[in-house]
This record gives structure tokens, sequence and C-alpha cells, in this order.
């Protein structure tokens, strides 16, 4: 209302005003408006004078007006019979007639207050609600009066009015609801017009008001919250998806009140500031007067629970609170300038007591500053792994450049920057991520998702706060809680892809340590399920979308994202159920999805990125094959060493599995559905125990084995015929999607749909779905084309499918023919290299199917050519193996005609002379017959041209190894002609000539290995010819043990020395010899004392590769122990006689601990409460024999009882019961022998051969290992506090500390002889080591003592490196990183090494001291009570049979159930019960070996059972072999660096020392070898395998 005015201007108005007296125009409207009682006015009447008085009143003029004359008309609409008249039109026409007075008389309103109620009244209660009906025949009437209230702002008057709170209380609420209300009947809507007067006429009464009732200001802020998405005060859920079905119930545009509110906000923000102060104070003060709050910030290093404040807050007064919040949310999105004062309250709860507020708290500031509403946050971006083409980056561009806004209130907006305006509260906000609630820390989390995945709202952050944001982020995803690391993740979802290549790429990709996408790569290992979910698939997603910008060479996009494969490929190792369900679902849903590319073409980004996509998009036709294809092969190329081999693993178990379900398939089709004619019983048990042995490989094994009975049940044999269609390996991959699709549709539609969720995992595992005929084709056009770099990676999938399933090549088999002959090699023209890879494939399949192969003369010919001319030269050893791979007389003939190619002018150095002793090496090895009469130019050519000559110089500047590539071509021809002499002794047929022939094959490897390579007398061999030479040597002893007739030739001197090879000072040759050891070991070619070498590893310096070792070894362990087979339980005493015969024993305390340390980690790796009795007793029984290799040697009861304490010690440590084992346990007769009296043997057993202070160094040894684990537990902890709250860093040791201790360390294991009292008895004692006569300790160890420049160092670890470990969110299993190895340093020769021996020995013992001090530092490797038992990847051979399938072996198993239930025995060569016929230990002398070339060998033909494709690995011999190492958890291992070794395996002591991190990876299973079966025969050969046999006692 205008001010009053006072009495002297009054008075000069008046007088003015009679001035112009005679100007002023009076109204001449007369007639009546009022009635008396009884004689009313009819309506129509008093309508026409109404419009006549407001068409009057309306023309005049404020300023010309007689107000005088208007007296008596105000007095007459003013009055009860008008306005409260039962006609709207009368009531319509009044207002009018009202309004015009107010206007004419302003600013003196010529009515009573009771008056101007009653006008307020007619017009809020009747006026302005028939507004929103425009169909009213009066609306025009109702207009003018809304205009002149809001124009004239006549309106004010209301205030002035008594009782005008409930008159604006009713004119706001009927405003805001009748604008965003139904429409009118007629579906007509209110015009803008009106509602511009509208909120005109409210801004007049906010403006003019000092203040507003506060329920009006509850109204106007209430409009706020029609933007809220339903469920308004509920708990918050993030990251929930609107089903698409409901999404259109949800508003989609901002209301007309709320816009009227949010432009009123806006104009008025003065007094809507104060009002909204007012109005959040009291509602926060109501709703939290009686929760405790705290000045002091609350961090999670607290030492209370976060539980412990006041939290006596009702849940209705939770409920408004929440309201509140939503509220404030809306006006910081709508208007933020009115929540200047507001915003310190909502800061003031971040310090709350009450766990909830500073939750709300924390959630209100988060959505504010991203500019999310209370229709809550953004739809998350679609990542549509299926999509093709691909996404591109600059089509997302192009989409934001024009965005299209499909629902304005869900889109986050920010019209001013929260952090520069509130500064402070956006710094406590921050502070709130280390909360000590995990719920509060996990709303930050999501918040902080949304602030960068939003820009703050569109309107940016700064460099600093968007960095700070980031690393906060990569913090989150390893915070202790799950709930936090969950929200991470999701947060991580709500960036689009652009998003997280712009502003999380720079930060550092999956590969990076510490980056935020290598933590994210990291919840791939979660233990908890939801997170690890939640990781692998949204990483997934992003590699699948990126494929389309990483095939077009962005290199931003590929250094984000090419690693995850990877890292989702090597969560394979962790052997657990539920990851590799998820594995199999990720792969096949997301990474390389089954409906990819879809059935339709895509008309969205057409043009993406992508060479060959982009141009299949264009075309009329797309080849989804080919585009599979090239996916397929992108996924392989993306993987690292352990992926690549993890990916493999897991196609090469696809027939066995496939052969599983086929054998489900039988039983179900047997069972009938339940109705069957006979044997009822038997059937169903057979069904029942084939469901059980299947869900075996399932996470939930009887809700497993409960769906496939279901399954069974069901009997529907269209299921049975779909999931044949999946597993069959001919056909398409087309017939196997449409399958795999129709079967969950009709498994969902049955009774039982869970069903499926069982029987998925499998047909993922035994489907054809990557490895499928489809795809073939097009691999192999990438193998010769190499487009997009592709070419290495087919030709690798190629050879991969040629060795595990070759079938897949039958419909292809043609095409591979016609390309070898198209780039056929001749003398004068090279074939392209990558062709060899083809032509193993091609090798590997005719040796399977010989028929296939059309052996006409042109391919014949091309046959030969590469065996002639091929390049590299194993394109020789292909082509031989294509040409007799039918072994009849004519690839006889063609055989022999090569041979004669190949002896014409065959001479050292003459062309292609490699490919021409590779021949003769394969031909020696397939056709012995053919090779028989030119025995004696190969055995002349091999032996004395090339082995006993030495034609490359040696240089002090060798290096001591060099890779395939870099070999030279004389190393190539003696690695060759010794192939050639073993492939020799290998064909021949009659075992008693093939003994006489190899035994002097077998001198030259056991020279070459005694000899550390050196084989020639004269002249010295480069050192890279002796590795090499010496690692083929080995590699070619253990292939000649496979067979039994020359593992029998095989002394246990031999065996000693061969044994040696797991530490030579070459970490190649280490390498090289274990895998091949494993190989051989994992497919049953050797014999189980062979897994005693294996344990001399326990001092290896790579860590990565021991990890590896200990891995397979328990994976072994587990394999035995349920076929409850005692194998390894039977090492310890082969341990024992092989560390009894080691160069390095000896009996003085620093040298025994070194060997506890052996025996120690034996006992980790195989020993449990319930076999640890029987360890002990084959222990304890080695003490009660003689020394079968030197009977005066009392190092074997040494060691015994050593054993022993370190046996009870173990158990004493682990609280194991120790069950003595009650039966009588062998020995092997090779190794021990029978005391001669019982007096002798009474007294053995009453001394005890340890030295003094033993027991206490045992006791420092484990209690070293203790405190190792404590100071992991301890790192752990203090890993939370890194910058990227991932890993704990390594602080570099300072050069001086390093030298040093490198120094002291090394003063010991460089000597090559110790100092002892009675020198010449201990070197006696290890006389029969290695064959021959006996050399000087300095001379037969120097060379392993050596400290060399290229090998790696046998040093303890720094502690830094064991303390690394995950925080608490990484699952046991948790892997290590990569070892990086630091520059290596220059050993000390051969010379120095023989001139301070002496010295040495000397230093070595007055140091003792010192190093029982460093001894106690050492730790050892963590015990399995840590980490869960491994499984083997691939279940033992005869597990992964299904119980039908063995079943027929049960009366063979009874049999031989007592040699498998007894310790394990090796088999005696015995003519009678007493009679042994095992041969001496005496080695012979293999000085002179010219006599081999003399020596007439008989060859015979290859056995039939030999598989081709383990042959063409076999005979290779390469060191990048890979290893079949069985599938197994690595389980939380740490890499545990041993303490110093022993002086065989301490050759590179003092060379360099280890930094970084170790990755524990073990390589993945040969899963083709595990599928053999060895069920039923193992036991029955336990007992008479071995050469040494096992006497019972």
């Amino acid at each position: 209302m205008a001010p009053r005015r006072t009495a002297p201007e009054e008075e000069e108005e008046l007088e003015q005003e009679q001035e112009q007296e005679q100007g002023l125009v009076a109204l001449e409207f007369n007639e009546p408006l009022t009635w008396r009682p009884g004689k009313p006015i009819s309506i129509d009447t008093l309508l026409k004078r109404l419009d006549a008085l407001s068409k009057e009143l309306s023309e005049m003029d404020q300023e010309t007006v007689d107000t005088d004359s208007l007296v008596k008309v105000a007095k007459d609409v003013a009055s009860h019979q008008l306005i409260q008249h039962k006609d709207k039109g009368v009531r319509a026409y009044t207002a009018c007639c009202i309004v015009d007075i107010l206007r004419l008389c302003a600013p003196d309103a010529p009515f009573t207050p009771s008056q101007l109620k009653d006008i307020f009244n007619l017009s809020i209660n009747s006026i302005i609600p028939a507004l929103f009906d425009p169909s009213n025949p009066y609306n025009n009437q109702h207009k003018y009066v809304l205009r002149s209230f809001a124009e004239i702002k006549s309106i004010v008057l209301l205030l002035d009015v008594e009782g005008s709170e409930a008159l604006l209380l009713k004119l706001f609420t009927t405003i805001f609801d009748g604008v965003s209300g139904l429409k009118s009947s007629k579906g007509e809507q209110v015009g803008k017009d009106v509602e511009f007067s509208m909120q005109e006429m409210l801004g007049v009464l906010i403006d003019d008001s000092v203040t507003l009732p506060g329920k009006v200001v509850d109204v106007i802020m209430a409009q706020f919250l029609r933007a809220a998405a339903p469920g308004l005060g509920k708990e918050r859920q993030d990251h929930v998806p609107v089903d698409d079905s409901q999404a259109t119930l949800l508003l989609k545009e901002e209301p007309e009140a709320y816009q009227m509110v949010r432009n009123l906000c806006q104009t008025y923000d003065d007094k809507m500031a104060r009002f909204a102060s007012q109005y959040f104070s009291d509602v926060i003060v109501d709703a939290t007067g009686f929760a405790g709050r705290s000045n002091g910030n609350r961090d999670e290093d607290d030492e209370h629970d976060e539980d412990d404040g006041p939290t006596g807050t009702s849940e209705s007064d939770l409920k408004e609170l929440r309201k509140a919040h939503v509220l404030i949310r809306e006006i910081w999105k709508a208007s933020p300038m009115i929540l200047q004062n507001v915003v310190p309250q909502v800061d003031a709860e971040l310090s709350a007591d009450n766990v909830h507020l500073r939750q709300m708290a924390t959630e209100t500031l988060g959505d504010m500053i991203s500019g999310i509403g209370a229709a809550g946050p953004p739809p998350l971006p679609v990542l549509d792994p299926a999509a093709y083409p691909p996404l591109s980056l600059e089509e997302e561009e192009e989409e934001r450049a024009e965005p299209q806004v499909t629902n304005i209130l869900t889109t986050p907006l920010c019209s001013i920057s929260f952090s520069q305006t509130h500064s402070t509260t956006f710094h406590n906000f921050l502070s709130r991520k280390n909360d000590k609630a995990s719920s509060i820390r996990a709303a930050w989390t999501t918040a902080v998702g949304y602030i960068l995945s939003t820009s703050a709202g569109g309107i940016g952050l700064s460099r600093e706060d968007e960095a700070t944001l980031i690393r906060g982020l990569g913090e989150k995803l390893s915070d202790s809680d799950e709930k936090v690391r969950l929200a991470a993740v999701k947060a991580v979802e709500t960036f689009k892809f652009q998003d997280i290549i712009a502003k999380l790429g720079p930060n550092g990709g999956v590969g990076k340590d510490g980056s935020v996408l290598n933590t994210l790569a990291d919840r791939c290992r979660d233990r908890k399920p939801a997170v690890r979910v939640a990781a692998m698939s949204l990483l997934a997603k992003l590699w699948a979308v990126g494929t389309g910008e990483m095939l077009a060479g962005n290199e931003a996009v590929t250094a984000a994202l090419s690693g995850i494969p990877s890292r989702i490929y090597n969560a394979f190792y962790a052997n657990d159920l539920e990851l590799n369900v998820l594995m199999d679902r990720v792969i096949y849903e997301f990474l390389v999805p089954l409906g990819y590319p879809p059935a339709k073409k895509a008309t969205k980004n057409s043009n993406a990125n992508g060479n060959s996509q982009s141009q299949s998009a264009n075309a009329t036709y797309i080849d989804h094959d080919a585009i599979r294809a090239e996916r397929i092969l992108l996924l392989v190329r993306s993987l690292d060493g352990p992926a690549k081999k993890a990916f493999f693993a897991m196609q090469s178990r696809r027939p066995q599995f496939a052969k599983i379900m086929e054998t489900y398939l039988d039983q179900c089709e047997r069972y009938n559905g339940g109705v069957m004619e006979s044997n009822a019983d038997k059937i169903t048990s057979n069904l029942n125990k084939t469901a059980d042995y299947i869900a075996q490989f399932l996470p939930e094994h009887v809700r497993s084995k409960t769906d496939l009975i279901k399954f069974a049940k069901i009997h529907d044999r269209r299921n049975y015929n779909l999931i044949k269609y999946v597993i069959g390996q001919e056909n398409d991959f087309k017939t196997v999607y449409k399958a795999l699709k129709e079967l969950i549709k009709r498994c969902m539609a049955s009774k039982d749909p869970s069903v499926i969720d069982t029987l998925l995992p499998l047909l993922y595992r035994s489907g054809c779905l990557l490895f499928n005929r489809s795809h073939l084709s097009t691999i192999m056009e990438y193998s010769k084309s190499d487009k997009d770099g592709l070419g290495s990676i087919a030709h690798e999938i190629l050879n991969e499918i040629s060795q595990r399933n070759p079938d897949l090549f039958k419909t292809h088999i043609g095409q591979l023919c016609k390309d070898l002959v198209d780039q056929a090699p001749t003398a004068t023209k090279p074939n392209d290299p990558i062709v060899a890879e083809t032509l193993k494939a091609c090798s590997t399949y005719a040796r399977k199917f010989p028929q296939d192969v059309a052996m006409d003369r042109k391919f014949v010919q091309t046959m030969i050519n590469y065996a002639l001319y091929g390049q590299p030269i194993k394109a020789s050893k292909h082509a031989v193996n294509i040409v007799l791979c039918k072994k009849d007389d004519k690839s006889m003939v063609t055989a022999t005609d090569l041979l004669q190619r190949i002896l014409k002018d065959w001479s050292y150095g003459s062309s292609n002379f490699l490919n021409k002793l590779t021949a003769v090496s394969q031909l020696e090895l397939l056709a012995p017959k053919v090779t028989e009469e030119a025995n004696d130019e190969i055995l002349s050519m091999a032996f004395k041209q090339i082995l006993l000559q030495v034609r490359t110089d040696a240089k002090d500047s060798d290096p001591d190894w060099v890779n395939d590539a870099d070999m030279d071509e004389e190393i190539q021809a003696k690695c060759l002609s010794l192939k050639t002499l073993v492939n020799r002794v290998r064909s021949i047929e009659n075992i008693e000539d093939a003994k006489e022939k190899a035994s002097n094959v077998w001198k030259v490897l056991r020279k070459i290995i005694k000899e550390k390579g050196e084989i020639v007398e004269n002249k010295e061999t480069p050192k890279h010819h002796k590795t090499r030479l010496r690692l083929l040597a080995a590699q070619l002893m253990l292939k000649l043990c496979t067979q039994k007739h020359f593992d029998d030739m095989l002394t246990p001197s031999d065996f000693n020395l061969l044994a040696l090879t797991t530490q030579d000072m070459v970490e190649e040759v280490r390498h090289g010899f274990v895998r091949k050891l494993q190989k051989y070991l994992a497919d049953g070619k050797l014999r189980s004392r062979y897994y005693t070498i294996i344990f001399l590893t326990a001092f290896e310096p790579n860590i990565e590769f021991k990890n590896r070792v200990e891995t397979w070894i328990r994976s072994r362990a587990r394999h035995f122990q349920n076929l409850k087979q005692p194998v390894l339980e039977a090492i310890m005493a082969r341990l024992i006689s092989l560390l009894a015969h080691h160069p390095d024993y000896s009996n003085e305390v620093d040298y025994l601990i070194d060997h506890a340390r052996y025996i120690l980690n034996y006992i980790v790796l195989v020993g449990t409460e319930s076999n640890l009795g029987l360890i002990y007793k084959y222990a304890e029984r080695v003490k009660q024999t003689q020394d079968g290799l030197n009977p005066n040697s009392d190092a074997h009861r040494v060691l015994s009882d050593l054993a022993q304490s370190v046996i009870r010690k173990w158990q004493e440590k682990k609280v194991w019961a120790f069950n003595a084992f009650p039966g009588k346990v062998g020995l092997p007769l090779g190794l021990y022998t029978a005391l001669q009296s019982h007096s002798e043997a009474q007294a053995i057993a009453e001394k005890s051969y340890l030295p003094e202070g033993m027991d206490e160094k045992l006791d420092d040894l484990l209690r070293a290992m203790d405190r190792k684990k404590k100071r992991k537990s301890m790192s752990a902890a203090a890993g939370s506090n890194n910058r990227d709250g991932h890993k704990s860093k390594k602080v570099k040791q300072s050069s001086g500390d390093r030298d040093g201790d490198r120094e002291a360390k090394s003063s010991r294991k460089i000597a090559t002889a110790k100092s002892k009292k009675t020198p010449a008895k201990k070197r006696s004692d290890r006389d029969d080591w290695s064959p021959g006569p006996a050399v000087p300790e300095s001379e037969r160890r120097q060379s392993s003592r050596r400290a060399n420049k290229n090998s790696r160092p046998y040093t303890e670890r720094d502690s830094e490196d064991d303390d690394e470990e995950m925080l608490e969110g990484v699952a046991e299993w948790e892997y290590l990183d990569e070892d990086e190895v630091e520059d290596r340093e220059e050993g000390i020769d051969e010379e120095e090494s023989k001139e301070e021996a002496p010295s040495k020995r000397t230093a070595a013992k007055a140091s003792a001291p010192a190093r029982s001090s460093q001894k106690k530092e050492r730790g050892n490797q963590e015990d399995e009570e840590h980490e869960e038992p491994e499984k083997e990847q691939e279940q033992g051979s005869e597990q992964d049979e299904p119980p039908a399938t063995t079943t027929k072996k049960a009366s063979a198993a009874v049999k031989g159930k007592k040699a498998a239930s007894l310790p394990v025995r090796n088999a005696t060569r015995k003519s009678g019960r007493g009679n042994t016929t095992t041969a001496p230990a005496k080695d012979e002398d293999d000085s002179d070996l010219s006599e081999l070339s003399d020596v007439e060998m008989v060859d015979e033909p290859e056995a039939e059972g030999e598989e081709p494709a383990e042959e063409e690995e076999d005979e290779e011999g390469e060191e990048g072999e890979k290893a079949p190492i069985a599938r197994a958890a690595a389980n939380g291992r740490k890499a545990q660096a041993s303490a110093p070794a022993p002086a065989r395996i301490k050759a590179a002591a003092a060379a360099t020392t280890t930094k970084g991190k170790a990755k524990a990876a073990a390589a993945p299973v040969r899963a083709t070898r595990s599928s053999r079966s060895t069920r039923g025969k193992q036991p029955a050969e336990e007992e008479g395998e071995d050469k040494d046999a096992s006497d019972e006692e």
C-alpha cells in the first residue's frame, strides 16, 4: 500500500482540485445496483447495469475523474449483495468495477477495512481460481481484474487487511496450484499472459512486504520441490536406473509454478534471501535441535565408532530434514543467490556428531557443487559394448556442441561457481573424504564422481580442484570399506567416455601405478563380489566402446584403456569360482559380446573411427564374422604375457568342457525326465554323480547341482539339441549364437528359470564362441596382410588353434595348403618369415588328420622347398613333419629324395646349411630307416665337424645369453647337432640297442652339463654358446628320461648333477630348465623322483618366477591330495639325499641354516596338518640308514635331524595337532642302504647330529617370518595414507647402504670353500656329486660362484619389498607388480675367485656373528595358512572325466587302492624278492668322446602313441616354451626373497639388487594336457616306476 499523506498535503491537493473542479469528469451512471430485501434485481438487468458501469469506469482517467461521484457506486459494489452474489457473472463484473474504482481513487481506497476484506475474499476465492479455466464465459473480466491488481499494484492493500495471512496463503497456494495443476475440461492451457500477470502480482506483494507469514514462505519454497523425483524424503539411492517403461511418468519440463517462483527469487533476491534464511533456520533447528554438534573435524582416525555420536533424531525429523536438503539443492540450481546465508548452516552440519546429519550435508553440498537438483542426478551415460560402429570421440564432441536435452530437470546446472563463492565450505566438504563413517565417505565419493563428470554443473573447476578431486576418487577406490569402494566404482560410471579419456586418462592409464584407472582395475580382484562385478563390468564396457578409437590409432585412448583386457584375464589366476563365472560373463557380454555386431546395420556413429570398421559401416553389406574376428584379434593384441596365457588356457579347456556337457546330456537322455524302464537307481546315481562333478566348477555347489538335476527333470529334448548346437565345433557362429539365444529364452519361460544361471557359464566355457570356424578365414587373412598390425597376433592364434584344436581347420586346410604353395621359397627367392606360423599350423593338423592333406606332386615339391630353403629354419622341421605325416611308402620315397638332396655338397657353412641340418634332425626321428645308410656321414658332421669345433673366438665382452633371434650360425648348428644325436637314439625301437647306442650320447650330455657347456678341451667356447649348450643338454636329458629305459640309465650322481641346473648362474638357463621340467612332470612323462629337483628353487632370486614355481608346486600338491597319493610327501627322503650331496653342504651352523631354508620351503609348500606326520616319518626314517652314494658320510643324518627339528617347530608355530604316521615307509634303495647291525642303529638313534646353536638359529628363522608378516600388515595400514591410497612405495636404498649390505652378504657367498676342521673329509663326502675324478671345490663350483654382471643376484630382498601389500579392500589373492631390475655390476672373474678363496674362507668364518645377526633379519616364504590352498586350473587328468566316464575304471582303482594309500615307493629292478640289479653309483670316464662317431646306431620310427603336437614343441627346446603350470591361486602371495643361498645358488650374490615390486602371476594351464587320464594306472605305476626302488622296512 502506498504511504499515507500528511494533513497539509491533503489540504493543498484539495485546493488544487477545487481550482480544477470545473474540468473534472463525474460518473454518469446512476442506476441502482442494490435492492431491498425481497425485491432483488434480476440477474440480466444486474449484469447489464454492471457491464455499463464497468465500461464507463474503465474509460475514465484517474487525473480527470471526480472521485466524489464514485462514492455511491463504491458503496454499492462493495455491498454483500454483489460481492456474494450467487451468479459468477455478477461477481466478475463487480470485481471489474471494484478494481477500476481502486485505480481511480488511488491512493485512497473508498472502502472500509471490512469491505476490503470482502473484496479480496471475492478476488482470491472466486476471480483468481476462475482464471485457470480459459473456457469460462467471463474469462476476459477475470483477466481484467488480474491485470489491474498487477499493474496498479492495488493488491498491496491486502497487506493491511486484518487476517491477511490466511488470504495471502490462499492467494499463493491458489496461483501455484493453478498454474501447475490440471488444465480445463476442454484441455485449454492457461495463457502465458495470465501466468506473467500472476507472477507480477505476487512480486508486488513480496517487494512491498516487510515480512511474509511463515506458511506463505513455506508455500513459496515448496514450489521448488515440484521438480523432485517421486519418493522425496526417503533414503537417497544413487545410480539406480529408471525403468524405461516408467520413464514417461517422470517430469521432463519445469512446472509453471517452479518457473514462477524461480523468476520471483531471481528478481527479488534480497527479500527472498531473508525469507529463505529464516525458513531453513527454522527447519534445520527444529529437526536437529537435540542432535549434538562438534566443531572439530571427525576423521577416520577417531577412536570411536561411527555410531558413537548422538543419534536421537526421529525418523519424521530426518524426513523433514531430507526434504529441506533436497530443497536447498534445487534452489541452488534455480536461484543460488538466495542461499547466501543458508550455505553456512549446511556447512555447520558437516561437523555435527550425528552421522545422518553429516551424511545429508555431504550429499547436499556435493549435489550443489554438481548442479544436481531435486530431480536427482542425470541418467548414466550409455556405454554399449555391442554397438557398431563403436563410439567415436569426434561424434561425442559434436553431440556436446549440440546437446539434446531430454529432461531439463535432471540436467546438472550451476549459474555460479560454488568453490569460488563459498570456498571455506568447499574445502570443508573436501575434508569429508576422511570421515570416520564409511557411509559419509561413500556419499563423498559419489558426490565427487558427479562433480567431475558434470564439470561442477557446467561452470568448470580449477586445475587444482579437479586434480584434488581425481586424487581423492582414486584413494576411495582403495578404501577399507566395501561400500566406499563400490561407490567409487559407481562414481566412475557417471563419466562419459570422453570424460574418462580427457579427465582420468591424463592421470595415467590402466597400466600406470597409482592412477585412478589402475586402481579401478585392481578392483577386478576385490574380495567383495559386488565391487569386483561393478569394476570388471565397467572396465570391459570402456574397452569395448573404445575399440574403434584404438583401431584408428588414437594414442590417448590406447594409453588409457589398452591394458584393461590384461587386468581382467589376470584375475584368472585367482582361481576363485565366483570370479571365473564373472570373467565368463564379462568376456562374452562386454569384451566380445555375442551380439556384436548387431544384426541390423546401425545408423548412429556411421562415421566412427577404426579403419576397417568405418569402411564396413559405409558398405551395404556387413560381414559380421569378419567384424567379430577383428574384435577378437584386438582383444588378444591387448593382452600381456600372463594374460595371453590365461586367454589361451581358457580356450584350450573348451574341448574338455564340451565332453563334460556331452556326458551330462547323455545322462539326461537316459534319465528321461525320471521315467526309466530299468536300472533306474543306477541311472539316477550316474546323473547325480555327473551333476555333482560339474557343480564343482561353479561357485554355489549345492544350488548348481540342484539346477542341473532340475534341468534333467524338465527333459526338453529341444533344449538338449540346442546345447549340442552350442558346443559342436562343426557349427558356425551364427548357428551357435541363435541356439544359445533360443535356449536362454526357453529356460526363462520354463517353470525353473534359475537353471539358466547355472547352465550359462558352462555353455560359455564349452561353446565355440571365440575360436569358431566362422572367424578363421578372417584371422587367416589378417595373418597374410598384417592389416592394422594384427598379423602377428593372427599367426599366434592360428598356432594355438593348430596345437589345441586343429579340428577347426577342417574347412580351411585346403586354403592353408594353397597359401603355402603360393609363397613357397626357392634357392633364389626366400619366403616371408610369417609363413612359418602357417606352416606350423598345417604341420600340426597334418599329423593329427593326415588323410585330409592332399599330397599331390606340387604340394610335396613345395614342402621339399620349405625344408631346403624355408626361413626361419623351423620351417624345415614343419615341412618334414608334413611330408612324413602319412608314414606310407610314398612319404618314405620323398624323404629319401630329400636326404639325397641334402647330402649333396653338404658341408659346414654351405648354402642353407642350417635348413639341411634341421631336416636331417627331423628325419632321424621320423624316418630312421631312411637315414640309416648315411649314419657315418651324419655323425661325422654333427659331432666331429660341429660339436667338437669352436669357430667363434671367446671374448670377455661376450654376453652370458642371447635370444633366439640373435643366435649365430655356429650355436644354432651345435644345438641342432645335439638334437640330431638325441633323436637318433629316441627312434630306436629295441630297448637294448637303444641303451647301447645312448650311452655315448649320455656321455656328451653329461659332460656338457658338468663342464658348464664346454665340450672342447683345446679351445674355449664363448659364454653365450656354453649357456645355450648346457640348457639344451639338460632339457634333452630330461626328454630322454621320459622313456623308462633311458631313465634307468640316469644314475643318482647324474641325477644330482642334472638337478644343479636349477641353480645355474644364468637366469635363462635356470628358468628354461625348470619350465621344461614342469612341463614333463605335469604331463606325467617323468617319474615322481624328479619333483625333488623343483625344490632347489628355494633361493631363486627372480621373485616373479619363484612365485610361479611355488604356485605350481602347491597346485600339484593339491592334485595329489585329491587323488590320495602321497607323492610329494615321499620326496622328503630324496630331498634330504639331494641336499646331503649338495656342493654347498657343510656341518657348520651358518651353512646348515641355508639347508634348513630348503626344508622349510618344502614344508611350507607341501605340509598340511594331515600329512605332516607322514613327512616327519620319512625324515625320521632316513636317519636309520646308510648313505648309498657315500657310506662314510653322516650328512644325511645331520639333515634328518635338521628336518625333524624344522617340522616340529613348524607344527608348533602353526598350532597343529601332530599325528604320528602309524605305518611303515619305504626309502629309495639307490640312495640309502640298510645299517650293518642293531647296535649301530641304536647308537645313531640316540645321537643328535645337529651342532650347538642350531636350535636358536631355527627359532630366529621362524621369528624372521613373523616379523616380515607383521611388517606387511603395518605397511598395508600405512599404504592407505599414500597419495593414491593403493600401494606403499619403496624407498630406494642409498648406494652406500646397498653396497655395504651387498659386501657383507657376499663375504661367504663368493668364497669357493670354507675353512673347516676336517676339510678333506668334507670334500670326500661330496665327491659323488658329479661324475668323473674328484676336483677341488673351487674348480667344481667356481662358475656358479662367480658374480656375473648379466645374472640376477641371489640376495635377500629388502624388507620394504616384502612390506608392499594392498589395502584391506584388496582380495587375499592379490598380485604383486612387475619386478624392475637395476643395472648389473661387474663380478669377480675366475682367476680372482681362485686366488682369493683361502682369504675369503677365513673372512667367512670370522664374520659368522655378523652373518648370524643378518640371518635374523631374513624372511622366508609366507606360509600356506594365510592363503587358501591353490586348486589346479584344470582338475587332474582323472578329475576332468565326469563320473560316468570313470565308472569303468572302478575295479582297477580298487585293485590299486592299497598302493595309492601307502607312501609312494619307487620301482626296483628285481629279479627276485631281494635281488636287485641297481647299477652302482660309479661314474664312467667321459673325457674321451671321440668313439661316438665310430659307433653304429640303429634307428627306429617314432612310437605311434606319441602326440604330434607335443613332439613339435618338445623338439624345439626353446627357452620361451609355455610351462604347463596348473591353474592356481596367487592368493595374496607376496614375493619373498630368501636369505643368502648356499654356494651353488649364491653365484650372483654381489651382482645386483632388485627394486620395485614383484608381480606374482602364475602361468596358465596347458589345458589339453590335463585331459589325459592317468587315473587307475598311477597307483600301480607309482609302485613300479622308479629305478631307485623303495624298500618297505
